[in-house]
């Protein structure tokens, strides 16, 4: 099998499968057992996945989000402009709901087609892009502050992962996971108490909102290395080409959330 075409995953560690040699994003690091990729099905007929088949659909399945976000945020300026907010906010809750509908429905199907995951990616360039339309009115440049943040934290945990420096054992992802869960209920208890007037303190732009930013970030970053360790796995045990998809969404999902947070705390930072 092929090594990567992909400078970024050059020269990856190489080993066999019941398929085959391989390339992985890096030699196994653990994990939990159950977490990660199932194991190819006897006498499939589709190809085992390579690291290629990841970059390809997680290519493209960024270049629609950025395509919809693009034309999205102009779309979104001109609303701001003409004092139309109704539009703007119709379009992030149409996109959030599916966006969120089609997470879950991956999730729990484990396994992600062409048409969802492109479909996830536009509702959340749809979202994103109206989000990011009204920050760029009131804070210029931010949009492009938050994407290049976004890409750093990205290369410099894919170089964190490749190199070993932090290893992903069964400890780490249970930690990860702990993390994630808690920050997921302070949000939902953040939500459902501010519509009580109730203000936690965790998204008002303060002090603590800007700690909780970086916990996100933190957490979000921390998350990637479970993502590439799925995306290793899944080339190692040979599951389908097809399965690249499913990678691809979860490498989003994690994007999504941490250009979100970035892009919160730079409104922050930048606020009066």
């Amino acid at each position: 099998m092929r090594t990567s075409s992909n400078p970024a995953f050059r020269n990856l560690p190489r080993g066999t499968t019941a398929y085959g040699p391989y390339t992985g994003f890096n030699e196994p690091q653990g994990g939990v057992p159950g977490y990660g990729a199932p194991q190819a099905p006897t006498g499939a007929a589709d190809r085992p996945m390579t690291v290629d088949d990841v970059v390809m659909k997680t290519g493209a399945s960024l270049g629609v989000t950025l395509l919809v976000g693009v034309i999205t945020a102009i779309w979104a300026q001109s609303q701001v402009e003409a004092n139309a907010m109704g539009a703007i906010t119709g379009a992030m809750i149409g996109g959030m709901l599916v966006g969120l509908v089609l997470a879950l429905i991956i999730s729990f199907r484990q396994m992600a087609s062409a048409p969802m995951t492109l479909a996830y990616s536009a509702a959340e360039g749809v979202f994103l892009g109206a989000i990011t339309g009204v920050f760029e009115m009131f804070f210029p440049g931010i949009a492009l502050q938050a994407i290049l943040g976004t890409a750093a934290v990205f290369v410099v945990m894919l170089v964190v992962y490749k190199t070993g420096a932090v290893k992903v054992t069964p400890k780490l992802t249970k930690w990860i996971i702990g993390a994630l869960g808690g920050v997921l209920v302070l949000m939902l208890a953040n939500l459902v108490l501010g519509l009580f007037g109730v203000n936690m303190g965790l998204r008002d732009g303060g002090g603590l909102a800007i700690v909780f930013s970086i916990v996100c970030i933190g957490i979000a970053a921390f998350s990637f290395l479970l993502d590439f360790d799925m995306a290793d796995r899944a080339i190692r045990e040979g599951v389908p080409a097809k399965f690249a998809w499913y990678v691809a969404f979860g490498l989003m999902v994690t994007l999504v959330w941490l250009y979100l947070e970035i892009l919160r705390l730079l409104s922050y930072l930048q606020s009066d």
